[in-house]
C-alpha cells in the first residue's frame, strides 16, 4: 500500500483519537451510548462523503489460455465520492463512484497494458448508532466498467476487456463531529474477475482482481 495513503489513514485515526479525548463538546462521554430521539442524525436522509481510497487487488497469478502466467494488476490510490440514502435510522443504501488507473503486468515482460476502470458499488448497510460513534456493515454488488485500455508492450497488450459483476462486503464507521459533519473509515472486499484477450494472439486472459478497497474521508449528513 502506498506510503501516502498509509499516512492519510494514520492522520484520520489520530484526528478521531484527539477529538474523542476532547471534553469541549461532551461527545466522548456518551461515545458508547445508544442513539435516542436527541440524536441529531435521527430522521435525516442523505449522507455524502468524500474519501481517499486505496484499491488493492488481491491477485497473484492471472491466467493466459487457462494456464498460470504471472499476470497481475497493481494498486491505485484515488479520490472517491459516495452517496448514502437512509431508508430509516438504521438501514441505508450506499453508491460509491471512483475511476482508478491500473498497470497490467506480465512476468518476464513487465507492463503490457494501462487500464482505467470505473467500479460503481451499491451496498445495503446496517448502521448501529452508539452516540458519536456509528459503525456499519454492508452487503452488495459491484459492476466494473472498463473505461480505457492501452497496450504498452510489443506483444500487443490486452484488449477486449469485458465489464463484470462482483459481490461486495463492507464494514466501517462514521464518527460525528457535530450534527452534520463526520469522519469516516471504510473497508470493502470485492470478489471480481476480469476477462480479456491478448491482442496479437487472441489468447484469452483472466485476472481475478478480488480487491480490497480501503478509504478514509469526511462526510456531510442532511
Amino acid at each position: 500500500m502506498p506510503d501516502s495513503f498509509l499516512k492519510s489513514i494514520a492522520a484520520v485515526v489520530l484526528a478521531i483519537a484527539v477529538y474523542t479525548a476532547a471534553p469541549v463538546t461532551g461527545q466522548a462521554a456518551d461515545l458508547f451510548t445508544e442513539t435516542s430521539v436527541d440524536d441529531p442524525w435521527a430522521g435525516t436522509k442523505w449522507l455524502i462523503r468524500g474519501r481517499v481510497i486505496g484499491m488493492i487487488p488481491d491477485e497473484n497469478d492471472g491466467r493466459l489460455g487457462g494456464a498460470p502466467a504471472g499476470l497481475g494488476v497493481n494498486e491505485a490510490v484515488m479520490p472517491e465520492l459516495d452517496f448514502s440514502y437512509f431508508l430509516n435510522d438504521n438501514f441505508a443504501l450506499e453508491l460509491i463512484l471512483a475511476a482508478t488507473p491500473h498497470d497490467v503486468t506480465l512476468a518476464g515482460v513487465g507492463k503490457i497494458t494501462e487500464l482505467w476502470v470505473l467500479p460503481p458499488t451499491l451496498t445495503l448497510q446496517y448502521h448501529h448508532h452508539m452516540g458519536a460513534f456509528k459503525p456499519y456493515v454492508g452487503i452488495g454488488v459491484n459492476y466494473t466498467i472498463i473505461l480505457d485500455s492501452d497496450a504498452t508492450a510489443a506483444i500487443g497488450g490486452i484488449d477486449s476487456w469485458d465489464d463484470a459483476f462482483g459481490f461486495a462486503l463492507q464494514f466501517g464507521f462514521d464518527y460525528a463531529l457535530d450534527e452534520r459533519w463526520s469522519l469516516n473509515m471504510d473497508v470493502k472486499k470485492i470478489w471480481l474477475n476480469l476477462d480479456a484477450n491478448v491482442t496479437a494472439a487472441g489468447i484469452p486472459a483472466t485476472v481475478d482482481l478480488d480487491p480490497w478497497v480501503v478509504g478514509a474521508g469526511l462526510g456531510y449528513r442532511f
